[in-house]
């Protein structure tokens, strides 16, 4: 039986998670957040109280850390070693975190495996920095969402005020700009588009919009 796998690659706060999650679920295929994963990898390392810039110790880590997917009605849930910490990723300190580990190889590697066997038997749309460069290479759907630092940093900062989080937007910009500069600098699979991909900007849309934009992308090239 064929599966088909489509990968959503791009920066922080581009939409591709949201879109992604709305694709899945228009599509009935599988939803894989691998960000979600990084993050909590980076929660686990600083509960330890290690900076999750010290790849040795990283490193060290990984034999203790078990990552599932799961889902609470139509939600994906991360639980790491059996607990959910869905609510607890999703601060700007756990991207920092994220972005941190993410730049260390053997982190990659560890999560590789799992993401890849995931889409070998399902149809699944999955989002990351790195799908369609390195973990799905051969995707059938490789699509580049990105939209200017100062676009995605508003959306940032309403999802953040909205969860009751104390921050700026001029804070929120700064670390979206860190973020872009580690993600795109890194040595192990930098972010940047796949040769192969369609490139969709999202500056000017709306989330109906966006998700127009990639829904008639996917649909033209896989015929569903």
């Amino acid at each position: 039986m064929k599966h088909y796998s489509v990968a959503i690659d791009g920066p922080s706060s581009a939409g591709k998670s949201t879109i992604a999650r709305a694709m899945a679920a228009d599509m009935r295929f599988i939803y894989v957040d691998t960000g979600a994963m990084y993050r909590a990898v980076g929660l686990f390392v600083s509960r330890l109280g290690i900076d999750s810039t010290d790849a040795e110790r990283v490193i060290t880590c990984l034999p203790e850390i078990d990552i599932d997917i799961s889902y609470i009605g139509e939600e994906q849930h991360i639980f790491l070693n059996g607990e959910d910490v869905n609510s607890l990723i999703r601060t700007e300190s756990a991207s920092i975190h994220a972005s941190n580990v993410s730049a260390i190889p053997e982190v990659r590697a560890f999560l590789l495996d799992y993401q890849r066997s995931f889409a070998a038997s399902n149809n699944v749309i999955m989002d990351g920095r790195d799908i369609g460069t390195v973990v799905l290479p051969d995707a059938d759907v490789k699509i580049f969402l990105t939209a200017s630092a100062e676009v995605r940093a508003r959306r940032r900062y309403k999802e953040q005020k909205e969860r009751g989080e104390k921050v700026t937007y001029r804070e929120v910009l700064k670390a979206i700009r860190l973020r872009d500069k580690n993600d795109s600098t890194r040595a192990s699979a930098p972010l940047r588009a796949a040769d192969d991909a369609v490139v969709i900007d999202t500056s000017d849309c709306d989330l109906a919009g966006a998700c127009e934009l990639v829904r008639r992308t996917i649909r033209e090239k896989i015929g569903l």
